[in-house]
């Protein structure tokens, strides 16, 4: 018998962007759990990926869970599967939400990441709906993006205008 589970897409439990200093700087949860266990899971996993050498393997077990991580520039980003997922799609899934965003910041840094992250959780959630992928498009979610640029910067504008 083939069971539902079998059918479904790689589903993420979580999805966390941390600097090399051990400074969280993106996180997204698909499964809910409290404050308290998300704090844990943060601490935990962010001192077992930082404490790997450089070329150790990407993928690592934690509790019940994979952990799947790459590093670009100072930045790791880092997330939690079910043990069943496949470990190199979630490394794809990964490297193309640097592409988006470097696409749209332009060669993204960690600055980036800092001072515009509404703009980074906008383009996960153009991209990644539930912890699956919802767009594999990359002109989608650059169309999107513009669009909502275009829609902020009217905004303003309208906002910014004297009113009669």
């Amino acid at each position: 018998m083939f069971t539902e589970r079998m059918y479904q897409h790689n589903l993420m439990r979580f999805l966390l962007l941390f600097s090399r200093q051990g400074k969280l700087r993106l996180q997204k949860w698909f499964t809910p759990l409290t404050d308290r266990e998300k704090k844990k899971v943060i601490r935990d996993v962010m001192a077992l990926v930082l404490a790997r050498p450089p070329r150790s393997c990407n993928f690592l077990h934690w509790r019940d869970i994979k952990v799947v991580y790459k590093r670009y520039a100072s930045l790791y980003f880092c997330t939690g599967l079910e043990d069943q997922d496949n470990e190199l799609l979630t490394l794809e899934v990964l490297h193309r939400y640097v592409e988006l965003l470097d696409k749209y910041f332009g060669n993204v840094c960690e600055l980036d990441i800092i001072f515009n992250f509404e703009k980074a959780y906008y383009i996960l959630d153009e991209f990644l709906m539930g912890g699956e992928v919802l767009e594999t498009s990359k002109v989608a979610v650059s169309v999107s993006m513009e669009n909502a640029d275009t829609l902020q910067e009217t905004m303003e504008e309208y906002m910014n205008r004297p009113a009669f």
